[in-house]
């Protein structure tokens, strides 16, 4: 008799979007970006994700993290215009 493959339980989107704290619409978006490995399964394509990928994509995301974090400057203000001062001007 063949040796049968074990077979591991697949993610849903819902269990991915828990596991790295992000909405749902965000695990959407990554996958149809390619940034996240999904599978299709049934008539309606569901998305079905490996625990093993997303592992993996969770110690790239860190690697990826700390190295922008070593380019950023501490004294550099933001981009982002947060340094900035707003005042209330009356009409």
């Amino acid at each position: 008799m063949a040796n049968p493959k074990k077979i591991d339980p697949m993610l849903t989107t819902s269990d991915v979007a828990r596991l790295l704290n992000v909405h749902i619409n965000t695990v959407r978006r990554w996958s149809n970006q390619g940034i996240l490995k999904t599978y299709r399964i049934g008539a309606r394509g569901d998305r079905r994700f490996r625990q093993e990928d997303i592992t993996s994509f969770i110690s790239q995301e860190s690697r990826t993290a700390k190295v922008r974090e070593e380019e950023i400057p501490p004294d550099k203000p933001s981009s982002r215009g947060d340094d900035k001062v707003l005042v209330d001007y009356k009409v």
